[in-house]
């Protein structure tokens, strides 16, 4: 059985992040991920996914990301960053690992099952991350067996599909650019629930987050009026909707209403049989594993404010909004996990309940 200052569950950028700032402070810990490798999430990601953040505002604490500042990395290169930021910092990864419990131990830390092992640490971060578990919706089971479907999770490239109609349900950020990957060799048509505003990549030949710096957008906390207006809606950052459709040839439909076979019926009352469909409907949170009452609601899931839970020695890092717009993105998130470190030290140093 494994004893540990800091236990971090999840090693993505979150994670990674939280092991450079604990290095700083000499802290025993140690980072489980459930990956083969680091970066397995980014690299399973589809082909032509590019950062809607430039490299100069993709670096987390200590290492520069690679490449010219106004470029827009892509998912390999993100994950081929963060392997060599494990390596420069020398971070106790130990990978395919997935922990299928975690319990409050008498003393006041925490035991966690990892693979085989049982790990106990006098605090915990989870960095599982914001992209959890794929959610499609209920009126998928209604296709017809040889309508091809797949959840954004799963796109890769558009040879995975067959030729012909797809729909691509979803139009935040994975759907428009999604949708934008197939049309140059499919008829493409994009669902659009609820209107998502769009912003231009560079507008004024800036990237939008040099502007949402400059007036501290990015800065904006969840727990303000400001940031409880933002938090409740997405954001296309690059191409809207409208403008797929003009420059691409896209055809824009409104909400999904029903499935029946190959057609599928719109909110408009129109009706269209597709050859493929893209769900690009998010993700869920899946926290099951959490087995510490005082740290969930009652649909099980982990609450935070700043990352501090209701637990003692429990913390969350890299969800979306957790304290800023950026805290689930590269070049904030070290921002959260030195406040993090933080909290942990003076808590080890009796400075904290």
């Amino acid at each position: 059985m494994s004893d540990l200052d800091v236990l971090v569950i999840g090693g993505g950028q979150a994670g990674l992040a939280m092991g450079y700032h604990l290095a700083q402070r000499g802290l025993c810990f140690q980072i489980v991920d459930s990956g083969p490798e680091i970066g397995t999430v980014w690299r399973s990601r589809w082909d032509s996914l590019k950062l809607f953040t430039s490299s100069r505002y993709s670096n987390l604490p200590g290492l520069r990301f690679p490449a010219p500042a106004d470029t827009y990395p892509g998912k390999d290169d993100v994950a081929d960053y963060l392997r060599d930021y494990a390596a420069t910092f020398a971070l106790p990864v130990r990978l395919g690992t997935t922990v299928t419990s975690l319990v409050r131990t008498g003393d006041g830390g925490y035991l966690a099952q990892a693979g085989t092992d049982a790990v106990r640490a006098r605090h915990v971060v989870v960095a599982t991350g914001p992209f959890q578990v794929p959610f499609t919706p209920s009126v998928a089971g209604g296709l017809a067996s040889d309508v091809h479907q797949l959840h954004s999770a799963d796109y890769r490239r558009p040879e995975q599909l067959p030729r012909g109609r797809v729909l691509v349900v979803g139009a935040a950020n994975s759907g428009c650019q999604i949708a934008l990957d197939l049309s140059a060799t499919r008829a493409v048509d994009l669902a659009v629930g609820t209107r998502i505003p769009a912003v231009p990549q560079r507008p004024l030949g800036r990237d939008v987050w040099w502007w949402a710096s400059a007036v501290r957008l990015d800065r904006v906390t969840a727990g303000s009026r400001l940031g409880r207006r933002l938090a409740g809606r997405d954001q296309i950052v690059g191409a809207s909707p409208k403008q797929l459709a003009r420059g691409h040839g896209i055809t824009i439909r409104p909400r999904v209403d029903a499935v029946a076979g190959r057609s599928i019926r719109f909110a408009d009352g129109t009706h269209t049989e597709y050859d493929s469909v893209v769900w690009a409907t998010g993700f869920r949170t899946d926290d099951s594993w959490i087995d510490v009452l005082e740290a969930t609601d009652a649909h099980g899931t982990l609450q935070q404010s700043r990352g501090i839970t209701s637990s003692p020695g429990l913390y969350s890092l890299g969800r979306t909004w957790q304290h800023t717009r950026g805290s689930a993105l590269l070049g904030w998130v070290g921002d959260d996990a030195a406040f993090l470190a933080e909290q942990i030290t003076d808590r080890m140093n009796g400075r904290r309940a």
